[in-house]
């Protein structure tokens, strides 16, 4: 993600791709105004709040893949201290909340799990991966709606890592684990909200000190002078408060915060089951008590997977106002290897780490957990690991360009 701001990006804005736009505008309302009168207000909402998860994704640039790249190849650490700001935000409006115990009346629970070697193992693979299949989960999505023939088939390759942890779960169940720990429940909700901010302060301070030492310059994140709502590109502080915003819809009509991964194992196992490869209602996976009405739901009954479809479809929204929808097939016989093997780890990963940097990271440490911290504490070594491995599939150390 650079900084640098040319004259073409200060030029007036490119005219939108009238058909993509309308394409994804009708896609948008018709999604949602079925889902409305099939399954209610609540899943219609929700449906809402993924596209605006996915168009401020693709304006904002904001993934956690090109982040930790760039900060661990070239010192930038704009996209992270980002990530501090939406931490901040989202803890600010969880902690209350789930201090409360509900939200306008409805009921609400943080995301607060177990950590212990099959989480943080898993943590590992899924850094490692996240790097070579170009995406997280959020990453993948935004960027398949966006147009990217590469990380698109990382994502049916993460779906496939997914169903396959699905399968083989019990493999790893007898690790050590930590019992969930969370931080307002041990501490009282004001000194973890304080320790907490403390925390993202630190993070924020020492990544800027580290650009400032290594490029002689820190890089603004709530200012971008070619900014443009509609038509992005959006300072990374825009996207960073709007995925915490939106993070927080998510916890009061759902009653859980933001989750991606589960919808893919969901997926993963109706084709298993539909082409009559397994026999996935008898995975060990599915029936965990948490899971065991999932595959006998229809789809649209899936809150997760009517967020995910609805991301997908706000950056491919965003991308035809950006006037930047161009698919292309040519990948290369290297980065088409490492998306495969990029989304098959991605996938395994997540099964075992309990979810992804949306899940596990994002929504976990703004829930109070401290199986978030546990999680990004172990994916930065493999992210490092899969930065050092990018070139063997011949791919560039530079994140993407803004």
């Amino acid at each position: 993600m650079t900084r640098a701001t040319t004259s073409h990006d200060q030029a007036a804005a490119p005219r939108p791709q009238h058909v993509v736009t309308a394409l994804a505008l009708v896609a948008i309302a018709g999604g949602g105004a079925y889902i409305l009168a099939r399954t209610g207000w609540r899943p219609a909402a929700l449906w809402l709040v993924g596209t605006g998860l996915g168009f401020a994704l693709y304006h904002g640039a904001f993934g956690f893949t090109g982040a930790y790249r760039a900060l661990i190849t070239r010192g930038e650490s704009a996209s992270v201290r980002a990530q501090m700001v939406m931490l901040a935000v989202a803890v600010a409006i969880f902690f209350p909340l789930l201090e409360a115990g509900s939200a306008f009346g409805a009921p609400v629970r943080g995301f607060v799990f177990p950590a212990g070697i099959e989480m943080a193992l898993g943590a590992f693979i899924f850094g490692i991966g996240m790097q070579i299949g170009g995406g997280c989960a959020s990453g993948t999505l935004y960027t398949s709606g966006g147009g990217d023939t590469r990380t698109f088939i990382t994502l049916v390759f993460f779906v496939v890592g997914m169903t396959l942890g699905a399968w083989d779960v019990e493999r790893w169940q007898g690790l050590p684990s930590l019992p969930p720990v969370s931080l307002p429940e041990s501490l009282g909700m004001w000194p973890a909200l304080a320790l907490s901010m403390g925390v993202f302060a630190l993070v924020a301070w020492l990544a800027a000190r580290r650009e400032q030492r290594l490029t002689g310059s820190v890089a603004p994140i709530f200012v971008r002078t070619d900014a443009r709502f509609f038509q992005g590109p959006w300072a990374f502080a825009w996207a960073a408060l709007a995925l915490a915003l939106l993070n927080a819809a998510t916890l009061v009509i759902a009653g859980r915060p933001w989750a991606i991964t589960q919808s893919f194992a969901i997926w993963g196992s109706l084709v298993v089951d539909r082409f009559g490869i397994d026999d996935p209602f008898f995975w060990a996976y599915w029936e965990e008590p948490t899971r065991v009405d999932l595959l006998h739901r229809p789809l649209i009954q899936d809150t997760m997977t009517l967020m995910n479809v609805g991301l997908t479809l706000g950056a491919f929204l965003a991308a035809g106002l950006a006037a930047r929808f161009r698919p292309g097939l040519r990948i290369g016989f290297r980065p088409l290897l490492a998306a495969i093997i990029g989304g098959l780890m991605l996938g395994y990963g997540a099964r075992m780490a309990t979810g992804c940097n949306i899940s596990a990271f994002f929504s976990g440490v703004a829930s109070g957990s401290i199986h978030g911290w546990v999680w990004i504490a172990a994916a930065i070594p493999g992210t490092w690991v899969g930065v050092r491995l990018r070139p063997l599939f011949g791919l560039a150390d530079t994140a993407p360009p803004r």
